[in-house]
């Protein structure tokens, strides 16, 4: 997570080696032991955000339920697609973290009636990223009222859109401006994996 209190320079560094860290095989995972058959597998913040975002960009059809409290953790049976009290359920969770950030580098928690979400996405659709963002317009979904405060909560935001790069959060709308007039953005972005091609023209009619 970018802060606001650090030299925009020192954020970029931190945040390209936590993206670097989360790439390399075997990074996220030495701080786990197995667990015990019978005992249900526990996620710190990092991985319920990436398994909320592996469930939600797997299916459309896929909502957490409204019965689900924002404010403390999600039980991982409701997000995670394998046994949570197996004897491998914590590296299969690395192995879910991983391959989220992966298949969806850039994502994005957005909001359709949003202008600082609009302002993003033209960001994004500008840099031409492949592959394409993983968009999420949490407003006019069914589980907006559980999902925003969670993702919220996860990411230390007080409010959406919320871009994660390498599963990472970039920071506020006035960071994410300021990193992409220097460049710090794009080289987020290409740190995560994700190919950047030409600059998309728009031609007027």
């Amino acid at each position: 997570m970018l802060h606001n209190d650090i030299p925009a320079t020192d954020q970029l560094a931190v945040a390209l080696e936590s993206i670097r860290n989360s790439r390399v095989p075997g990074a996220v995972r030495k701080h786990k032991k197995l667990s015990r058959i019978g005992e249900q597998v526990t996620l710190n913040q990092a991985e319920e955000l990436a398994a909320i975002s592996s469930f939600l960009a797997s299916l459309p059809q896929n909502v957490i339920p409204l019965s689900v409290n924002p404010s403390v953790a999600i039980d991982p049976q409701l997000v995670l697609d394998f046994d949570t009290r197996s004897a491998r359920a914590a590296e299969e969770v690395q192995h879910m973290v991983v391959d989220v950030w992966q298949r969806n580098p850039v994502f994005l928690y957005s909001k359709l009636y949003s202008p600082a979400s609009r302002e993003i996405k033209s960001i994004l659709a500008k840099m031409n990223i492949r592959p394409s963002p993983t968009i999420i317009d949490v407003d006019i979904r069914d589980d907006a009222k559980v999902l925003e405060p969670i993702i919220c909560r996860l990411t230390s935001s007080e409010e959406l859109p919320v871009l994660l790069v390498g599963g990472n959060h970039v920071g506020s709308v006035e960071t994410i401006r300021s990193l992409e007039k220097d460049g710090g953005l794009r080289k987020l972005i290409l740190a995560s994996g994700a190919v950047i091609g030409p600059k998309k023209k728009f031609h007027g009619h």
